[in-house]
């Protein structure tokens, strides 16, 4: 979803209904993949992970 770097800038993520449009189209199976280091200094995707994480669909890149 984003490159990593240490100043936590997201870019082109830093626009929701890029994500939004992202999200909807999937039609069987959406997968994420991402810093979290990064990503996380977005409070969109704070939210987006803590709802992926009730819904148990996060996996970390060893599981």
């Amino acid at each position: 979803m984003t490159r990593s770097n240490p100043q936590g800038e997201i870019g082109f993520l830093s626009d929701t209904r890029r994500m939004n449009v992202g999200m909807t189209r999937a039609r069987r199976k959406l997968l994420l993949m991402g810093d979290l280091s990064t990503l996380c200094s977005h409070p969109f995707f704070v939210d987006l992970l803590a709802y992926v994480k009730r819904m148990e669909g996060y996996r970390t890149p060893l599981e």
